[in-house]
């Protein structure tokens, strides 16, 4: 074995591949081929979209494991700890099974370069073939096409949602980007869209390929009633549903889709109305719309593109309506930031920007021309870290007032460490 730990493991595959981010499935679908070709493959699941897939990821976990079944889940990125992204009904995998499949890995790439990405989707396939699991969720890293879980043909797809991000790879449409996304359809197996304006693209390809395509509002739907909420799909409905445990009214557009998605394979994988039940009231999922109590509480969310944060802006208003709200932001330069901070400004009283240490963060200076271009003043900068801008939220913040945490992943991984 190359290396005995987990972190060196991590810190060697960071510097092994000349592109953090290099797409296509030649390489990895070469080393899963070399690892073991004719392994098991679980019966698969795989969950893409611009925002909504690891909500998506987690009530269908919920809602499988209710009903008995074994389950794993591979999801991307990590907040605060890697083995995150590696479940088996639940619970992470530990270092030690993660080291030995990388070193499988290694032995068989050859001289193949493998992305840190394409390291960890090997491992979570080669964990979950040997586990004995009734069904494996795998959620697409970027896109879908050329996204390393597209090397396993799944038996169902959902795509939660379609919006513009990583132009730079997808295209600079949502038709464009769209047609990325549904390369996870197979002919023949059912594909679901949880966003209820899918893209003449993505319809035609599901009708060019045999896809049989089940579209929110369309052929499936929710209602709210009361307290709880309705679904139904066609002839069949369940009323009296308990909301999602994940708050958000856009969680029910997510559990409408993942509902539909196991009513499309209810034949394989059948689920008991006792067992949806309990996934939605028990379902959990770290850094979205998080609240934390107390006389000044935090709110944290990862929303970093202008999709997610218009239903965090829209979250603010039906939540914390008349309060001033302290935003502690930090984003990647390469996320659209004049649409985040548009969508959200008119909710926030205060930003403190944070600084994160990674080449791809935008800077504070950077950040501050956005902020300017927009006519937004009430911006504070110039703090060391993430911890300085919080302290310095908490300080100008009073009784009853909110602290927002929102942007990239990696401020809310940093908070969640700071505060633990």
């Amino acid at each position: 074995m190359r290396f005995t730990t987990l972190a060196d493991w991590l810190a060697w595959q960071e510097t092994l591949h000349p592109r953090a981010i290099d797409m296509g499935l030649g390489r990895v679908s070469r080393v899963f081929a070399a690892m073991d070709g004719d392994r098991r493959v679980p019966f698969t699941i795989t969950v893409g979209g611009t925002n909504g897939k690891g909500s998506c990821v987690a009530l269908l976990d919920a809602i499988l494991r209710a009903q008995g079944y074994r389950v794993g889940t591979y999801t991307s990125p990590h907040i605060l700890k890697y083995n995150e992204r590696i479940r088996i009904d639940g619970r992470m995998v530990d270092d030690a099974p993660i080291c030995e499949a990388f070193a499988r890995i290694d032995a068989a790439r050859g001289a193949t370069s493998l992305s840190f990405f394409e390291f960890g989707t090997l491992a979570a396939l080669d964990i979950f073939a040997a586990a004995g699991l009734d069904v494996q969720i795998l959620e697409v890293g970027l896109g879908g096409r050329l996204d390393a879980v597209n090397i396993i043909d799944t038996d169902a797809a959902l795509l939660a949602s379609i919006d513009i991000d990583h132009q730079e790879w997808l295209g600079h449409t949502r038709e464009a980007i769209g047609l990325e996304k549904a390369g996870i359809f197979r002919a023949g197996r059912p594909a679901v869209i949880g966003d209820p304006a899918v893209p003449d693209s993505v319809l035609g390809y599901a009708e060019q390929q045999g896809v049989p395509l089940r579209c929110q509002g369309r052929d499936f739907g929710y209602a709210v009633s009361g307290r709880g909420w309705a679904w139904w799909s066609g002839a069949a409905r369940l009323d009296d549903l308990p909301r999602p445990a994940i708050p958000g009214e856009h969680q029910l557009m997510n559990a409408a889709a993942v509902l539909e998605t196991l009513h499309r394979i209810a034949d394989r994988r059948p689920v008991s109305v006792d067992a949806i039940r309990g996934g939605l009231a028990g379902v959990s999922l770290m850094g979205r719309f998080q609240f934390f109590p107390g006389e000044v509480p935090v709110l944290l969310d990862v929303a970093h593109n202008p999709q997610a944060v218009r239903m965090l802006a829209g979250y603010l208003r039906r939540e914390f309506a008349g309060r001033k709200v302290h935003a502690v932001f930090a984003v990647m330069r390469d996320k659209d930031i004049v649409g985040i901070v548009e969508h959200i400004r008119a909710e926030i009283d205060h930003w403190y920007l944070a600084p994160l240490a990674m080449p791809r963060a935008a800077t504070a200076g950077e950040l501050l021309e956005v902020f300017r271009a927009l006519g937004v003043s009430a911006v504070e900068q110039g703090f060391g870290d993430m911890a300085a801008a919080l302290a310095k939220a908490r300080a100008s913040a009073r009784s009853g007032d909110l602290i927002l945490v929102f942007g990239s992943f990696f401020l809310v991984s940093e908070y969640l460490a700071h505060t633990a």
